[in-house]
């Protein structure tokens, strides 16, 4: 296994760990007998419980992005030392931006989301 597909599956676990966080905070606000329903009956988060969810939202579409892109350069055999950093830099960004968007950070958090984002592009252009 690539170094790279280690760090997609590390991403992977930190998104599972922000899905916990973010069941917790659905627990705690809208209660448990609420999440066993269907949820026909719209009910939102607040404060945090609401920044999580969006923070996992947003962790889930960037997982759909740098999956291919790893998955792309591991098959072909394309990995280098500059893919490799690329997906360390990708993951980094990602383990900040999880806590920076919980807690409310502005351009901090738009900061390390472009980093993160940009380093996806470099893979996919890395596999071209």
């Amino acid at each position: 296994m690539t170094s790279e597909l280690s760090i997609l599956a590390l991403y992977g676990l930190l998104v599972i760990l922000t899905i916990v966080v973010q069941a917790s905070f659905g627990a705690a606000q809208l209660g448990l007998p609420y999440l066993a329903t269907a949820r026909d009956e719209g009910r939102e988060l607040s404060g945090m419980g609401a920044r999580v969810e969006r923070s996992l939202n947003n962790s889930v579409v960037a997982l759909a992005l740098f999956a291919p892109a790893v998955l792309i350069l591991a098959v072909s055999g394309a990995t280098t030392a500059s893919t490799l950093l690329a997906a360390q830099v990708f993951l980094i960004a990602r383990i900040l931006y999880a806590p920076i968007y919980w807690f409310g950070i502005p351009w901090v958090r738009t900061l390390v989301w472009a980093i993160g984002f940009l380093s996806t592009i470099y893979l996919y252009l890395a596999a071209l």
